[in-house]
């Protein structure tokens, strides 16, 4: 297994860029890390293996922000039905992705990006009410299932409706990472489950604890000094590109 790890073939420069970058993002937003590591390793890897490669790093990385924004047991009274519902549905919906060919799914994984560049840079000016939230919250979670469960990307339905309730930062931090962290099981676990995922992996999936954890540090020193519209636009840009590479490669 050792020798399979360290493969020369294997693209560790691209590994360990990719960890490093996505850490950086999801210190200094909150959130990211599969949105920016995934489609990155995704130009050197398959798409069903940059999935799997996430596993440690997406769950250990919401776990560490959700436990040090400490309102894990908040999150789980407000946001129980969204939580339930995008559990359900992504247990659901992800063996069917494990259906697909690689250059559907990688098809899909691109127009997903697309999806989340989209709505970040629309931003709805949407107003929901204490008393509104527990029916859209179902359908949050039940939108954010379904797209996790084909892509991974679970981030663009969730992240639009926690902005539309003006959450503050270290609340919405806290929040949105115990909603991943929960939501991150079913798809990895399925990926095991199934054979999609394996050993070596996960290995190179703990691997990667190093470099995001790098990035991770860093950016959540930048969040507090950061100007975040124009670290937003560059995000966008960049991940506009990443997705074209990926929709023609």
């Amino acid at each position: 297994m050792i020798a399979a790890i360290f493969d020369a073939s294997f693209p560790w420069p691209l590994f360990l860029i990719a960890f490093f970058v996505g850490g950086l993002v999801k210190g200094a937003l909150g959130v990211g890390l599969p949105l920016v590591t995934t489609p990155l390793l995704g130009l050197g890897l398959s798409t069903y293996q940059s999935i799997s490669l996430l596993a440690a790093p997406v769950a250990l990385s919401n776990l560490y922000q959700a436990i040090d924004g400490g309102r894990i047991v908040e999150t789980l009274r407000r946001f129980g039905g969204l939580i339930i519902a995008q559990f359900i549905v992504t247990v659901l919906t992800v063996k069917l992705t494990l259906s697909l060919s690689a250059a559907q799914l990688n098809d899909l994984l691109a127009l997903a990006l697309l999806l989340a560049v989209a709505m970040m840079i629309w931003q709805p000016t949407l107003s929901i009410t204490r008393e509104q939230e527990s029916r859209m919250g179902i359908v949050v979670g039940l939108l954010a299932g379904i797209l996790g469960g084909v892509s991974s990307l679970t981030g663009p339905v969730t992240l639009t409706y926690l902005l539309a309730l003006k959450l503050d930062r270290e609340t919405f931090v806290s929040t949105i990472s115990t909603i991943y962290f929960i939501a991150a099981l079913p798809l990895y676990g399925a990926l095991f489950w199934y054979h999609r995922m394996t050993g070596i992996d996960l290995v190179l999936s703990i691997i990667g604890l190093l470099p995001m954890a790098a990035g991770l540090a860093i950016g959540k020193r930048v969040r507090f000094r950061l100007n975040e519209q124009l670290f937003r636009r560059l995000l966008l840009g960049f991940l506009t590109i990443i997705a074209l590479i990926l929709l023609f490669k």
